[in-house]
């Protein structure tokens, strides 16, 4: 499957200047449980390929359709979150973390701040 304009590796999203470095491969950033385990756990490797959507939300608005056929080129949408709020990453829909925008070699990238917990993450899954 291709990459969309939504997808992002790790390079794109890291500052250049943070002496931060990625992992090479997904099985050095896997938590244990991801691993195969001495008790027989079923490997789940195959699942690191499994290509998933990325988006970053500004804020959000509502219109009315006479809104929307009003629109023109410089018309200003308002959005609910104020310009110091952190932004939403979702991936497939789903919430995942906040952060700060940045610029990554004159691309936009997102610096995460806040990572929401595993455990709220399989909460919402239901």
């Amino acid at each position: 499957m291709e990459a969309t304009e939504n997808q992002t590796t790790a390079e794109e999203t890291l500052p250049t200047d943070q002496p931060e470095t990625m992992p090479e491969t997904p099985q050095e950033t896997a938590p244990e449980t991801m691993q195969a385990s001495e008790n027989g756990d079923k490997d789940l490797k195959f699942l690191f390929d499994i290509p998933l959507q990325i988006s970053v939300e500004v804020g959000r608005s509502s219109l009315l359709i006479k809104e929307l056929l009003q629109m023109r080129e410089g018309y200003v949408i308002e959005l609910d979150k104020l310009a110091d709020e952190p932004l939403d990453l979702y991936v497939n829909s789903r919430l995942i973390a906040r952060g700060e925008a940045v610029i990554v070699n004159e691309k936009f990238g997102l610096r995460l701040t806040e990572v929401v917990s595993q455990a709220e993450r399989i909460e919402k899954l239901g």
